[in-house]
């Protein structure tokens, strides 16, 4: 995977092999004798113990059909997850077609929603039940990775042998639990089935950001539309209780001025130099003294007195979420996290997510203003990006960035596209023509420049 999905089917061998061939004995020890072999990681030893303990026969199908055909539809329909599968589909789906991989939606009880990707294999999968509408939970099929997953919630790898089923020894496979942004209860789990490369060690933390740009475009269409509420939805089965993993605090400040603060289930609109206050105490964790942030603040003239006066109404704003946000003074620091929208596409960056990352990128932090202090947080967070894009991008990646607005008139960016272009590719006479453009327009400016000093 990595900032694209690649996979590959082929028997492992030489260690590898070995590796394996000692993993599918130790399952068949767990299995027939109930002896547990050092070697398998305590998460799979722990989950074939909880199969066992259901009677489950690990040598047959053990998924059903739990719904049919118009279950399901109608299940899709109201499922708060329909609402995000454009964004599964731009950072995964499309993506697992070249890569001999399976994109899986399940509900928070395990069944399979939706399923998408490469046609022969998901034929292959068929004959073990992994189909749209089967149960795929732990207690009906054993170890695997999204039943394991919503056990345990959290998100796992289970490698060929690890599963419980017999039938499922030839596939690999990485999960992650869906989480609602507001409540923190678990929506669903997200699936990614294949050969080995679909464990590969940068896969987990790709599918973790995908799953954080879900959560996170699930709370930006609610604060879109703050009056209207998504179709009733309730599942079927009793849960285990848990408590609820209440998220963070955010505030969006990318491509606008005016932020978007959100704590819990309460959202408030925030004037442009409030937001620009709340970015700057973000950023800085640690606290800032009232003439650091002054100076941070304002362009000209750094006033203190004036900061005072301003904090007094972010106070009063923060005062009306729930649970509210409360800043200490000397320094001034917020109590809690407050994350910002920009600080998770940097967070994004690091786990080399990038594709995830640009997604999650929806413009410059607040474009419109003049404070120093924003002025740094928004030159950073966009050389940052450019950077990563430039540095480990593959070249569809690249593309997409460059058509970004500031990415538009870079040259430097538009002429990588067009060296990690294949000879042939119809789309290096798109990119030729852009850069032509580029030219001329610099060219022209370059002669009103002269004209002008003449």
């Amino acid at each position: 995977m990595g900032h694209g999905l690649k996979s590959t089917s082929s028997v492992p061998s030489g260690p590898a092999r070995e590796n394996l061939l000692a993993l599918e004995r130790a399952h068949q020890s767990a299995i027939t004798d109930r002896i547990f072999r050092s070697g398998v990681r305590q998460l799979v030893q722990d989950s074939w113990q909880r199969s066992l303990s259901l009677s489950l026969d690990p040598g047959r199908v053990a998924p059903e059909r739990a719904l049919t055909d118009t279950e399901l539809r109608d299940l899709r329909n109201r499922h708060p997850l329909a609402a995000v599968l454009p964004v599964v589909h731009n950072l995964l789906i499309r993506h697992a077609f070249d890569a001999e991989l399976l994109v899986a939606i399940g509900d928070e009880s395990g069944r399979l929603l939706w399923i998408d990707g490469d046609r022969v294999l998901r034929r292959q999968v068929e004959e073990m039940l992994f189909v749209e509408g089967a149960d795929w939970s732990e207690k009906r099929v054993g170890t695997s990775a999204p039943g394991t997953a919503l056990a345990l919630d959290r998100g796992i790898q289970i490698r060929r042998a690890e599963h419980f089923n017999a039938l499922a020894h030839p596939w690999s496979c990485t999960a992650v639990p869906i989480h609602d942004p507001d409540t923190g209860k678990i929506l669903g789990v997200i699936d990614i089935t294949g050969g080995d490369q679909a464990v590969a060690p940068q896969t987990l933390p790709l599918v973790e950001a995908a799953v954080a740009a879900m959560e996170a475009e699930l709370r930006i269409q609610r604060l879109r539309q703050p009056n209207s509420s998504p179709p009733a939805y309730r599942s079927q089965i009793s849960l285990p209780t848990s408590v609820p993993r209440l998220a963070p605090a955010g505030l969006s400040v990318l491509g606008t001025d005016h932020g978007q603060l959100y704590s819990g289930g309460s959202t408030v609109d925030v004037s442009p130099r409030h937001t620009e206050i709340l970015t700057l105490l973000a950023w800085h964790r640690e606290g800032l003294s009232a003439d650091r942030l002054a100076g941070y603040l304002f362009h000209l003239d750094p006033a203190v007195e004036t900061l005072r006066a301003e904090m007094v109404r972010v106070r009063k704003v923060l005062a009306l979420l729930d649970p509210p946000i409360t800043i200490t003074s000397r320094p001034y620091r917020l109590e809690s996290r407050l994350e910002l929208d920009a600080q998770q596409v940097l967070a994004f960056l690091e786990r080399g997510a990038h594709r995830v990352a640009l997604g999650a990128y929806r413009g410059a932090v607040l474009p419109g203003s003049s404070a120093p202090g924003i002025i740094e947080i928004r030159s950073e967070v966009s050389s940052r990006l450019r950077e990563a894009m430039l540095a480990d991008a593959s070249v569809d990646l690249l593309l997409t960035y460059a058509r970004t607005e500031e990415a538009t008139w870079d040259t430097e960016v538009w002429r990588a596209c067009l060296e990690l272009l294949p000879a042939r590719s119809p789309k290096r006479a798109t990119v030729v023509a852009h850069l032509a453009r580029i030219e001329v327009e610099i060219g022209g400016h370059r002669n009103i420049l002269q004209r002008s000093r003449s």
